[in-house]
């Protein structure tokens, strides 16, 4: 059984492969195309697991592509979620400032990356969808797991737009490094004074002392550079949700304003065509005239004889 089910699973991967790097309007017929194959072949519980795949949004589709086509800059990106998240476990405030400048430059360098290769392929995606494609990146950066999936390049949706690491407001992860920690405190609490013994001055503990201010230093120095980054974050996320919310109704108004252009373009063009019907029919009618104008005159000619004829005969 363990077998069968590793073969299922190779020829799940396998398919998978395939789909998720197809474009979006062929998935679909793939997928119902690979089933029905393995059902021929025998194989109901593949064919269910393929059955099962779900077809990519266009900006999990983009971010697909982005690391099947730029297979390079995916390593790039795993080594920066390493560091980052390093760094915030160190309290590193110097290294998670220069971390998360890079980790701004990468992530609008990729996402700009995947437009143009969406765009390329046909299927250029909205300003909406590059941010869904930038939160995927920095769910990646954060989260080992959300990383690996988004290098397996077979995202089904986009990762949920959520604040990059866990420790970014108020560093919840920051307990292991506390002012003064129990073990230490324990260890340096004197014994209890006996009734009749005077109480024996605390030993100083200089070298603990400066280790514990230290710590509170950096602890108060990186929770205000991830306070700040955090606030920047969350004011570019707000820029970029208020840009996204005006291009929508920018495209909306184009749509509207085309529409308008093309109904009065066809209203040009039936305008113009009855033009030129009504000028076919004035040089038709001005045909018309000039004929029986000359048809008139011969008429006169001839009645101006026929009385000069009738003249002579009665004179």
């Amino acid at each position: 059984m363990d077998g069968e089910r590793a073969r299922d699973l190779d020829g799940l991967d396998s398919v998978a492969d395939e789909l998720y790097g197809l474009r979006p309007e062929e998935f679909i017929a793939a997928r119902a195309a690979r089933a029905a194959a393995a059902r021929t072949a025998g194989d109901r519980a593949l064919a269910d697991r393929i059955t099962k795949l779900r077809r990519p949004s266009l900006s999990a589709w983009a971010s697909n592509l982005l690391v099947r086509e730029r297979h390079s800059e995916v390593e790039p990106l795993l080594r920066l979620g390493e560091g980052l998240r390093q760094a915030h476990r160190d309290l590193d405030g110097a290294q998670l400032r220069e971390l998360s400048r890079r980790q701004r430059t990468l992530i609008n360098a990729l996402s700009r990356q995947a437009g143009q290769l969406a765009a390329s392929a046909g299927h250029p995606i909205s300003d909406a969808a590059r941010h869904e494609v930038e939160d995927t990146l920095r769910a990646a950066l954060a989260d080992p797991g959300a990383a690996q999936e988004w290098a397996s390049g077979r995202l089904s949706k986009p990762f949920s737009a959520t604040t990059d690491f866990p420790a970014v407001t108020g560093f919840p992860g920051a307990t292991d490094f506390p002012a003064v920690t129990e073990k230490a405190t324990s260890r340096r609490a004197p014994a209890a004074p006996s009734p009749t013994e005077p109480a024996p001055p605390a030993p100083p503990a200089p070298r603990d002392r400066k280790a514990d201010a230290d710590r509170r230093r950096r602890l108060a120095r990186a929770r205000k550079d991830a306070d700040e980054a955090a606030r920047d974050l969350r004011a570019r996320e707000d820029e970029a949700a208020s840009a996204s919310r005006e291009a929508d109704v920018a495209r909306k108004h184009l749509d509207q304003v085309q529409q308008r252009v093309s109904d009065l373009t066809a209203e040009l063009q039936r305008a113009r065509d009855e033009q030129r019907q009504a000028r076919s029919a004035e040089q038709a009618a001005r045909d018309r005239v000039r004929t029986a104008d000359r048809q008139v005159r011969e008429a006169r000619r001839r009645a101006e004889a026929a009385a000069v004829a009738v003249e002579h005969l009665t004179a």
